[in-house]
C-alpha cells in the first residue's frame, strides 16, 4: 500500500526472464507494500517462472497479444481485486521505481498521468520519423486532452479506481492502441489526463527495433490509429464511468448553485 491505497503494478512481459528479477528486486526494495502482477504474454522462456521466483503474481495468456492484450488483463485483474491504483511499467527496466510515487501523488488532481520522457528530465532522445511521429502527436493529443503532453506514447502510467474500471472494460489491443487510442478514448470520456517528468533508462534486456524504413512505417501507422482513434464510437455502457475528478468537483459546483 500507499497512503493507505493499494497499488498494483502491471508488467507486461515477453521473453524477459533474464531481466525481471533485477527489477522485480527493484520495485520490492523502493516501494515495499506494492502488488505486482507480471502478465506473461506467450512467452516461450521461463518468463512465468522467474517472475513467480521472485515473488510477484504472474498472468499467462495463452499466445502473444501485444502490449495492449497484456494491459487489458492486468487492468481487468486489478478491477476485479479492487486495486486504488495501478501501474504500467516495462519489464526490461527501463522505467524507474522511483518515479512511482511522484506517478500517484499526481493522481490527486488526474484520473491518468503519464510519465513522460521528454518534460525536461533526463536525457533521452528520438530522432528522425519516429520523433516527428511522437511531436504530431503530442501536439494533436495535447489539444484533445486540453493539457501540454509531451510523451504521448510512453508505457509508464498510473491510473486512478475509475480509469481502472474504464480501461478493463475497454482498451485497445491494436498496434499503438494502448498509447495513442487508449489515450483519445480516455480525453474523450472526459477522464483528465497529466503527466510528470520521468528520466529513461537504458533497457536490460531486448534489443530496440530502430531502422530508416521502420521509422517511417511507425509514422504512417501512428496517423492512421490516430485518425481511427478519433472517429470510433466509444460504448454507451463505457462513456457512462465516471471519472474520479468529476465526482469531485461536483461539490463545489452544486455549493456554488446555492451560494
Amino acid at each position: 500500500m500507499i497512503d493507505g491505497k493499494r497499488v498494483l503494478i502491471i508488467l507486461p512481459a515477453w521473453n524477459e526472464a533474464e531481466g525481471l528479477p533485477k527489477i522485480l528486486r527493484e520495485i520490492q526494495q523502493k516501494l515495499p507494500g506494492v502488488d505486482t502482477l507480471v502478465v506473461d504474454d506467450g512467452s516461450v522462456d521461463d518468463t512465468a517462472a522467474v517472475a513467480a521466483a521472485h515473488g510477484s503474481k504472474v498472468a499467462q495468456l495463452p499466445y502473444n497479444l501485444g502490449v495492449g492484450g497484456a494491459m487489458r488483463f492486468g487492468y481487468r485483474y486489478a478491477h476485479l481485486h479492487d486495486y486504488d491504483i495501478a501501474l504500467q511499467c516495462d519489464a526490461d527496466g527501463q522505467h524507474d521505481p522511483s518515479y512511482v510515487p511522484s506517478l500517484i501523488a499526481k493522481l490527486d488532481e488526474a484520473d491518468l498521468v503519464i510519465g513522460a520522457r521528454f518534460a525536461g528530465e533526463g536525457e533521452y532522445r528520438v530522432r528522425g520519423p519516429r520523433s516527428w511521429a511522437m511531436k504530431l502527436l503530442s501536439v494533436v493529443l495535447s489539444r484533445i486532452a486540453r493539457t501540454r503532453l509531451t510523451d504521448t506514447t510512453s508505457g509508464f502510467k498510473a491510473c486512478n479506481k475509475p480509469m481502472i474500471e474504464f480501461f478493463s472494460q475497454w482498451y485497445p489491443v491494436e498496434y499503438l492502441g494502448d498509447t495513442i487510442e487508449s489515450m483519445v478514448g480516455a480525453a474523450r470520456c472526459g477522464f483528465v489526463i497529466r503527466q510528470v517528468p520521468v528520466a529513461m533508462r537504458e533497457r536490460t534486456t531486448g534489443t530496440p527495433s530502430a531502422s530508416p524504413i521502420k521509422a517511417t512505417i511507425y509514422l504512417a501507422r501512428a496517423g492512421l490509429v490516430l485518425l481511427l482513434a478519433m472517429i470510433r464510437r466509444m460504448p454507451k455502457h463505457i462513456k457512462a464511468i465516471q471519472p474520479a475528478t468529476k465526482k469531485a468537483a461536483a461539490p463545489a459546483r452544486q455549493f456554488a448553485g446555492r451560494s
